[in-house]
């Protein structure tokens, strides 16, 4: 694999895979389509764009045209489509937008790579699974699980799921997937939890919870995940699905705590507000099928991430700054004001 197709790169977890591929995999060329929508953000790449075997392509996967001659061009050996809408909150608003990239898109880049024989890697979610009782905590997720969505969010990666898996068996297109529990660290978009409760703890603002916070939710290192992914594109089945993450489950109103200790905060600032419609209690995954196929385990624990995360938003302060500085304020007084 010399030339790889990274969508969604300028995302959270599409940009530290960029980052992952070009330090253990100096001699592959990564190409980054994005469409920089809200949560694409170009100064994430910053580092990336300085080096001469990567390349920026602004564009939209569901762009048929661009994308064809995008293949042309670039003659790419596999396509990783991190291209998403991915935020719950805003798909419950706008579902019609996460239907076109997130099942539509999908389908232009699984033609291209059917045409070309490429190798295509769907990026997933634990999500499509629905949710598990907090009452149950023998029960985890496996790739055998029947899908059983929650949220317009949810519905749609299932259908771009059920799409990959129907191009191999209908055409034997050369693909993966795989499913992640919930990601956190460096270059997370501040509306998501962890970077949303760094930022507000910081600047003294409210802690906004859902419901009760008893929410659980399995906590994965980025930086795991892009390694398993990698595992998964150099020796994965195809056909297959791959679970990712596992035994990092913490509370919502854990993980809330937990920064606030870290920053020397005071709790006093959790503030709970109205729940989130349809909102899932508890995710687990058992990750036994890719540990014991590919020799992958989540190498990192929540404390020692946490702490991480921590510290690269302390450290990188101007990054978020300018992203709660421009429209995401918007979105974020419409979202949570009346809560």
């Amino acid at each position: 694999m010399k030339n790889i197709l990274v969508t969604g790169g300028a995302g959270f977890i599409g940009s530290n895979f960029i980052y992952y591929q070009l330090e253990k995999h100096p001699e592959r060329r990564i190409v980054c389509l994005d469409k920089l929508t809200y949560a694409g953000n170009l100064e994430t790449l910053e580092t990336a764009l300085k080096e001469p075997n990567f390349r920026f392509v602004r564009g939209d996967i569901t762009d048929r045209d661009a994308v064809s001659a995008l293949f042309r061009e670039e003659k790419f050996d596999a396509v990783v489509n991190f291209a998403a809408e991915s935020h719950v909150d805003r798909s419950i608003e706008e579902p019609e937008v996460f239907l076109k990239t997130n099942i539509l898109g999908t389908q232009v880049l699984l033609d291209e790579c059917r045409k070309g024989g490429i190798r295509f890697h769907q990026v997933s979610t634990d999500e499509v699974y629905g949710d598990l009782p907090l009452d149950r905590p023998d029960l985890f997720f496996t790739e055998e699980t029947p899908i059983h969505t929650s949220s317009p969010y949810s519905a749609s990666k299932a259908g771009a799921d059920l799409l990959v898996l129907a191009y191999f068996r209908t055409y034997g297109a050369k693909v993966t997937i795989s499913r992640c529990s919930n990601n956190y660290g460096p270059y997370h978009f501040p509306e998501k939890l962890i970077p949303l409760m760094i930022a507000n703890a910081l600047e003294g603002k409210e802690l906004p919870v859902y419901g009760e916070g008893k929410n659980v939710r399995d906590w994965l290192y980025v930086k795991d995940h892009c390694k398993a992914i990698d595992l998964i594109l150099e020796n994965g089945g195809l056909g297959e699905v791959y679970n990712i993450g596992g035994h990092n489950e913490r509370t919502n109103l854990e993980v809330v705590k937990t920064v606030l200790k870290i920053l020397g905060k005071s709790e006093s600032l959790i503030k709970f507000v109205k729940d989130r419609p349809g909102h899932d209690m508890r995710y687990a995954i058992d990750p036994t099928k890719i540990k014991n196929e590919l020799g992958w385990y989540p190498e990192t624990t929540f404390e020692d991430g946490i702490r991480k995360t921590v510290k690269w938003y302390l450290e990188n302060r101007q990054w978020w700054e300018n992203i709660i500085n421009g429209d995401y304020v918007k979105y974020y007084e419409r979202m949570y004001k009346d809560r």
